[in-house]
């Protein structure tokens, strides 16, 4: 695997113009992966012990941090993350901070799952970013709150040690620990701000919960499904199409470029295990002079990359823009992965695929559950 690349330091003083033209990034391995810390799967920043100048609410927000260089308030500058104040030592005689001061911030996940890897990113903090951050997680069910989350009973797993970042730059981690969590800690040394956190990695379910549901959405993110391969991400990612809820806005689905020839556009699933599939919705919410114009659903069962190895469940059918289109199968269908085809291209906002777990679905997620420390 290819180094993670790493910016330390300060970046340069905004000099006006494009705030984000001197921003430093990476294309990060792990980002075909969830952002588990998404809001819209229902991740929260629960709590920090300090906001004084951004607050920490701004951590999770889905877009990219805002700057503004005429934006002030009455405790300064007002920044798009969250920021804290400056340490401060215990006297005239020693005004520095101690090695181990620190400020914190506590994330619970939308979705429990293994994390793959956390960017910690300090968009706009040029010289007021933290000179080193350290991520620890926890497996907690319920709610917790930030009483019981910090009492001293909880276990917390390093994920990424103390590391000196850099300002003004996405600084990436990845994480290689096969377990389970459900909530972050996040420390910034000593102090300063975080513009985004996003925390990437795989959705593990409770097979009891789905087992009590009896008939959910096999595919759907929040329940352990993914989007695996696309034939094309041009306006946006294929992962959308499982996100929950409706879409709210044209960008809030999945829209390829225009095709000039004569084939088809298409995204690939892996469902939450092996599922029995009896109906399924394809929506095109928002999307009215670029949705597609006919779709089709293909079912697999098992890991053959064949052609032949995939069923077609659904044929070939007319779609209408910015419309809900729902289908009860005739027959269910048994299987690991989905395929939606459009024609010729355009998009869709999201595929719904109703059913159950099978028998062996439910013992391999059981399995994987616990083995991951469920």
């Amino acid at each position: 695997m290819t180094a993670i690349p790493r910016f330390t330091g300060d970046a340069n003083p905004y000099g006006g113009g494009d705030p984000y033209a001197d921003y430093r990034t990476a294309d990060f391995p792990f980002t075909q992966y969830a952002d588990l810390a998404a809001r819209q799967l229902g991740a929260g920043v629960i709590a920090a012990n300090d906001e004084f100048f951004a607050q920490r609410e701004n951590l999770l927000v889905p877009e990219r941090a805002e700057f503004d260089p005429e934006h002030f308030g009455h405790k300064g500058k007002i920044m798009d993350g969250w920021e804290t104040r400056r340490r401060r030592g215990t006297g005239a005689d020693h005004p520095w901070p101690t090695a181990e001061d620190h400020d914190w911030a506590l994330v619970r996940l939308g979705a429990p799952g293994v994390i793959r890897g956390i960017i910690v990113d300090t968009a706009h903090f040029r010289g007021n970013y933290p000179q080193a951050v350290s991520v620890e997680a926890a497996s907690v069910e319920g709610a917790p709150t930030p009483a019981e989350l910090l009492s001293g009973d909880v276990k917390w797993t390093t994920l990424v040690p103390r590391t000196a970042v850099g300002g003004h730059a996405a600084n990436g981690f990845a994480v290689d620990v096969e377990q389970r969590f459900t909530h972050l800690r996040v420390n910034q040394h000593p102090d300063g701000g975080i513009a985004r956190l996003r925390v990437h990695g795989e959705v593990v379910p409770d097979p009891k919960w789905l087992a009590t549901l009896g008939t959910f959405d096999v595919v759907a993110l929040e329940n352990g499904g993914s989007a695996e391969d696309a034939s094309n991400l041009f306006y946006s990612p294929a992962s959308n199409t499982i996100q929950p809820g409706r879409s709210r806005k044209m960008d809030d689905g999945w829209e390829t470029r225009r095709r000039r020839d004569q084939g088809n556009d298409w995204i690939s699933y892996r469902l939450v295990a092996q599922s029995q599939i009896r109906a399924l919705e394809i929506d095109t919410a928002y999307l009215k002079g670029n949705s597609a114009g006919w779709a089709s659903v293909s079912v697999r069962d098992g890991e053959s990359t064949d052609e032949a190895a995939w069923t077609e469940v659904l044929p070939r059918t007319r779609v209408q823009p910015d419309t809900n289109h729902r289908f009860v199968l005739d027959t269910p269908a048994v299987g690991t992965h989905a395929r939606v085809d459009i024609y010729p291209d355009g998009g869709i906002s999201r595929l719904r695929l109703f059913g159950s777990l099978t028998d062996e679905g439910t013992a391999r997620l059981t399995a994987r559950h616990q083995e991951l420390g469920g």
